[in-house]
């Protein structure tokens, strides 16, 4: 068998091996370990393009601005009626799933149809501030091509129009 008959019989195969992969959880990555509110703060945003933060610039050194940076959301109500809103619009958002929900803190995770990758999503409400600080990463891969910026500002429009 010549090399190039083996190259084109591995591409042919690859995206089905790919997508086995996905649909296996082979893609999902690792839950961090570090989520949560520590002293007022959301995890850090990525160092690599592939989340965004409307906490980012309380992390000095973070690269990627334009692509990271994210206004937080608005309270609708207070702080626990808002976050049963999110719980509702998230779990009405393909491969969206409420992890953990506290009178100021929700944890959602959400799932790729095809390949399984996983975001990681949180929302926070800043009673300083009076806004719901957000984050929402990737946990594999370098690039999230606007997933989690699109994501987020389609909860942020949801959120409006929530009654």
């Amino acid at each position: 068998m010549r090399w190039s008959s083996i190259a084109l019989t591995v591409a042919a195969a690859l995206p089905a091996l790919v997508l086995a992969a996905g649909q296996a959880g082979l893609l999902a990555g690792q839950m961090p370990e570090d989520l949560g509110v520590v002293d007022g703060r959301l995890k850090a945003p990525s160092r690599t393009p592939n989340s965004v933060s409307s906490q980012f610039a309380l992390w000095p050194g973070s690269a990627h601005r334009e692509l990271a940076e994210v206004a937080p959301l608005p309270l609708r109500g207070d702080g626990p009626a808002t976050l049963a809103r999110l719980q509702r619009i998230v779990q009405a958002m393909p491969g969206g799933a409420v992890v953990t929900l506290r009178d100021d803190y929700l944890y959602a995770r959400f799932t790729s149809r095809w390949l399984g990758f996983v975001d990681d999503t949180e929302f926070w409400v800043d009673p300083q501030a009076q806004v719901v600080q957000v984050r929402s990463a990737s946990r594999v891969g370098r690039r999230d091509f606007g997933v989690n910026r699109a994501r987020v500002e389609a909860i942020r429009a949801a959120l409006a129009a929530a009654p």
